[in-house]
């Protein structure tokens, strides 16, 4: 359990910098291909784990199983992240973590219809609580400064994207594995986003250069990469209810680093707003 908890507290600091590295490291790139070299950086750094783990299951991937990896990796890769970078650029860090912290309540409602957890009373409650939340954090009566309409609905839909994405995962996880899911479908995922990138032509390594590139390594091996490997080791170690914990720790640990590094305020509609949230997910576990 002791090992679970620390992948947990990883994997809330790992996502929990994210906002802010975006934000510091000032890349001057487009976001599609920011989350392009990221998730690509992150897929390579999963790859050897992710071997061992389907040759120890003796598992050959089908071409089925090959196009849903891709499907999986062209929602989370350009319809997730790449439009949720996208509206961290006229949103806050700390109000798009905690936005983005409810997507498993989007996967609850996902799920009813895509695998055999139904959606019920009790998830129809974290549903309103998130949804309450998300009212306090956007605060439309009086937003807050840096936060804008679009920016909050960009980093929604990021979120509900997000929430689609791991509701998709579920089918076929139990027999791929949670990590060569991930490594497999974000490198499948990249070559899409390729394609997007050539066709748009946006460019793919162009702007990468040594002043920049330990920010895209840390996007990319720590924040994604360390990431992604904690959540998949603290669901094998602690289960999945407990690691989803990390999804609530992920926005205080970006609140406290947009206050310490970007200067922005802690105001009481976030502190509520992640209350709301926070509460929501507890309630679920209540049996």
């Amino acid at each position: 359990m002791k090992k679970g908890v620390i992948y947990i507290l990883g994997t809330a600091f790992f996502f929990g910098t994210l906002e802010v590295s975006l934000k510091s490291a000032n890349l001057g790139m487009p976001a599609m291909q920011v989350t392009f070299l990221r998730f690509l950086i992150c897929g390579l750094v999963l790859l050897p784990a992710a071997i061992t783990s389907i040759r120890k299951r003796k598992v050959r991937l089908t071409k089925g199983d090959l196009a849903y990896l891709t499907l999986l990796g062209f929602i989370c890769i350009t319809c997730s992240m790449t439009v949720y970078q996208v509206g961290l650029n006229y949103c806050n860090a700390n109000t798009a973590a905690t936005i983005l912290c409810i997507n498993p309540a989007f996967t609850m409602v996902f799920a009813h219809f895509l695998t055999e957890d139904k959606f019920n009373r009790k998830k129809m409650v974290v549903l309103g609580l998130s949804i309450a939340g998300l009212v306090f954090v956007a605060n439309p009566v009086n937003m807050a400064e840096g936060n804008t309409p679009l920016g909050i609905l960009l980093v929604l839909f990021g979120a509900v994207a997000f929430g689609l994405f791991t509701a998709l995962g579920k089918r076929r996880v139990d027999r791929i594995g949670s990590m060569a899911q991930n490594s497999f479908g974000f490198l499948l995922g990249c070559v899409i986003q390729l394609f997007i990138l050539l066709f748009a032509k946006v460019p793919v390594f162009e702007g990468v250069t040594l002043a920049n590139l330990p920010w895209i390594l840390y996007l990319g091996v720590v924040v994604t990469g360390f990431g992604y490997i904690c959540l998949v080791k603290g669901i094998e170690t602690a289960g999945p209810s407990q690691a989803s914990v990390a999804f609530f720790l992920k926005p205080i640990v970006s609140l406290i680093a947009a206050a310490l590094f970007l200067g922005e305020a802690v105001t009481w509609n976030i502190v509520v707003g992640i209350a709301f949230i926070s509460g929501g997910f507890l309630y679920s576990y209540k049996k």
